[in-house]
């Protein structure tokens, strides 16, 4: 495990110190719980900004084909 030194803004720290003591969780399982799903969104986000790309570009493709074939049609 590692040990990381943070600065967090006093309105974010106080809001976790009453969520933590309501919830009766320390402090440093919330932190990695909170980053583990963090990490998990901006995977999530990456994703999905790489699927959208790739689906442009055989959109694309696709287009091209399609007007191919259409060419061939109207050729005959």
């Amino acid at each position: 495990m590692k040990t990381v030194s943070l600065k967090i803004d006093d309105a974010i720290f106080g809001e976790t110190e009453k969520i933590l003591e309501r919830i009766k969780k320390p402090r440093n399982r919330y932190i990695n719980e909170a980053l583990d799903y963090y990490n998990k969104m901006q995977r999530r986000d990456m994703i999905r900004e790489k699927l959208k790309k790739e689906s442009a570009l055989v959109n694309k493709e696709s287009m091209k084909v399609l007007k191919e074939f259409e060419e061939i049609e109207n050729g005959d």
